[in-house]
């Protein structure tokens, strides 16, 4: 209690300014059980850490589009801290590329790729989430690493069309394998922790489980790509090296005919 009494040093006020939210907000959260009640010490209410981490998941998730009645059944399910299910919560929605997105133009995307101006292969581009609507002009290009590849494929001769349709199959590809390694986080890590009841102790623990799985997601995909790649290539171009041997040996058989 004494730990908990030197933690909590914050007003309503205080905690109203550190907040961004009212303190008739912060009141009436609590009254629904979401905020809970401060410490006291003689007729004062004070307020610490925990508090404002509570304060910022609400905002948070509120801005995610989740109603307080839905973000209050979150906050019983998560059973823990506060702060470690804030955590949680920022680690899930984190995005698991380390691109920044550029900002284009339609022209731009004309000068990139050709005819990739075409409304057509623009709204593909936008339902395979390689672009973000910003205006009618401009969009988010979310992998730039990707629209380069794309680019450098158009120099060698490649549709927009045919490029976008590489970049739809891979995309299928792609949501089978995130689809594996999310299922295996769920069965091997999150389910054991929630059959536990989610001790408060380990929730660090599946963050810091569900953070290494970004790097090993991506480094197992290129390691077994490759290996794969080295195949196709040496059964696809094994084949044309076959027939190209093969043709002065039936040039000669013609010939003797």
């Amino acid at each position: 209690m004494a730990e908990e009494t030197k933690a909590a040093e914050l007003t309503i006020d205080e905690l109203a300014r550190g907040s961004g939210m009212t303190a008739r907000n912060i009141r009436a959260h609590q009254s629904r059980g979401l905020v809970p009640p401060p410490v006291v010490r003689g007729r004062t209410g004070y307020y610490g850490p925990e508090h404002l981490a509570r304060i910022e998941l609400i905002q948070e998730l509120q801005a995610e589009g989740f109603n307080l009645e839905a973000i209050k059944r979150l906050l019983e399910a998560g059973n823990g801290s506060s702060a470690d299910f804030l955590r949680f919560t920022r680690a899930v929605r984190e995005p698991f590329e380390d691109e920044e997105p550029e900002i284009v133009t339609l022209a731009d995307l004309a000068r990139g790729f050709g005819d990739a101006g075409d409304p057509g292969l623009v709204r593909k581009a936008v339902k395979l989430g390689l672009l973000r609507p910003i205006d009618d002009e401009r969009f988010e290009q979310l992998s730039p690493r990707l629209a380069r590849a794309g680019q450098e494929l158009s120099r060698l001769g490649v549709s927009a069309e045919a490029t976008m349709e590489v970049a739809s199959r891979l995309r299928r590809h792609a949501d089978g394998v995130a689809n594996i390694f999310t299922d295996l986080f769920l069965e091997q890590v999150w389910k054991p922790f929630d059959e536990a009841g989610r001790p408060a102790e380990r929730w660090q623990e599946v963050v810091d489980a569900l953070e290494r799985l970004r790097p090993l997601a991506s480094e197992s995909l290129l390691a077994i790509f490759q290996l794969a790649m080295t195949d196709a290539v040496d059964k696809a171009f094994g084949r044309q090296l076959e027939r190209i041997q093969r043709e002065p040996r039936e040039r000669a058989r013609r010939r003797r005919r």
